[in-house]
């Protein structure tokens, strides 16, 4: 049997800061300050998370002018499902783990 999807320690880190505030966009170097993870370990999670619809993404226009247009990211309802079902079942063990 396979590691389930989307647990690793990295992903646990990025959905308890999107859970955070989960109806927020995020730019995703916020989402590298907050969660300590590095570009190219964060920017390939973002991808494989939106490409499963467990993300929405858009772009932001450049404000000032000249600067490169950002993307913004964010929980999808079933995003937010899997994140809390995730986050939560980590505590627990965490938790079994203390007993």
């Amino acid at each position: 049997m396979g590691r389930r999807p989307h647990t690793s320690q990295q992903a646990l880190r990025l959905f308890a800061a999107l859970l955070s505030a989960p109806e927020q966009w995020w730019y995703g170097v916020t989402l590298t300050r907050q969660t300590g993870l590095l570009p190219g370990t964060l920017y390939p999670l973002l991808i494989r998370l939106d490409a499963g619809n467990y993300l929405e993404s858009r772009w932001e226009a450049a404000d000032p002018p000249g600067r490169p247009p950002r993307h913004l990211y964010r929980l999808t309802p079933a995003g937010r499902a899997l994140a809390s079902e995730r986050v939560a079942a980590r505590r627990a063990v965490e938790g079994a783990a203390l007993a």
